[in-house]
């Protein structure tokens, strides 16, 4: 097989405001969801996923990586474990990663392709080419966001001499299909893994959670809510239709989960 294993890795946790994470669904009904702390935020996780193949390791995802100050820390409220630790629970040192596919560029997602080093800043992953939507790239690097900070220069510019920059529907790496799924940002981008078992279709921000199946439950943060929707809706029909198993990135309790139709909709039932 071109997949041969499809290891779901557990890189971390954070809090964010609530609100933020389910938009227009108002708090009587996402607290039902998600409990809150006293200031609102809700406990998320940080998943990647860690794929054997015949392209070498390929990791999706990096995390928010360990380059915090003690005041971003306590306002996110950072869990002290990144995908590096994740990643050597399994026998794994970043150098031997192959590639990295991201789903976009913001800060918990992006943030551990790099790393300090006496004041330095240099590149978790040396060996690996770097997947990500040209789209995304060009806005990262534009800052184009409602949120100043989620595109850091610090996460971006130690990588670029290993970047592979793609536009559209493609598959760069046998077994490995990038699909855009616009909405949260323009450029970005869910991963189907054709394993040996079952396909495995990675959503990044496009559902975060569980929850976020609900037409509704788009993120504040969505740079296109309406077309975040319509992705949302496109991905999990075809998942359904194919058979493919949901990994979440977001979601506190659930790594991974199966599309199922109910009334009419598709909801993500756990497993």
């Amino acid at each position: 097989m071109v997949v041969s294993r499809i290891v779901r890795l557990r890189t971390g946790s954070f809090r964010l405001d609530g609100g933020g994470m389910f938009g227009l669904v108002p708090k009587t009904m996402w607290s039902k969801w998600l409990e809150a702390d006293a200031s609102n935020r809700i406990l998320l996780s940080t998943r990647s996923l860690l794929i054997h193949s015949t392209n070498g390791l390929v990791l999706v995802e990096a995390g928010y990586g360990d380059k915090w100050s003690v005041k971003e820390r306590a306002m996110y409220e950072f869990e002290s474990r990144t995908v590096v630790c994740a990643l050597k629970e399994h026998g794994v040192l970043p150098d031997q990663i192959s590639h990295v596919i991201l789903t976009h560029l913001h800060f918990d997602h992006a943030a551990g392709l790099t790393r300090l080093e006496d004041s330095e800043l240099k590149s978790v992953f040396p060996n690996a080419r770097i997947h990500v939507q040209r789209q995304e790239w060009e806005d990262a690097l534009a800052n184009k966001s409602t949120m100043t900070k989620t595109y850091f220069r610090s996460h971006l510019d130690p990588i670029v001499e290993q970047l592979e920059l793609h536009e559209g529907e493609c598959s760069p790496l046998d077994g490995i299909t990038l699909i855009p799924s616009p909405g949260h940002t323009w450029g970005h981008q869910s991963i189907l893994v054709d394993g040996d078992r079952e396909s495995v279709l990675f959503l990044g921000d496009a559902c975060p959670t569980i929850h976020h199946a609900h037409p509704a439950a788009s993120l504040g943060y969505d740079m296109l809510g309406y077309e975040t929707m319509l992705t949302k809706e496109r991905l999990l029909r075809r998942a359904l239709e194919n058979r493919w198993i949901i990994a979440l990135d977001h979601d506190p309790s659930h790594a991974i989960a199966r599309p199922v139709e109910d009334g009419g909709r598709i909801v993500l039932q756990p497993l």
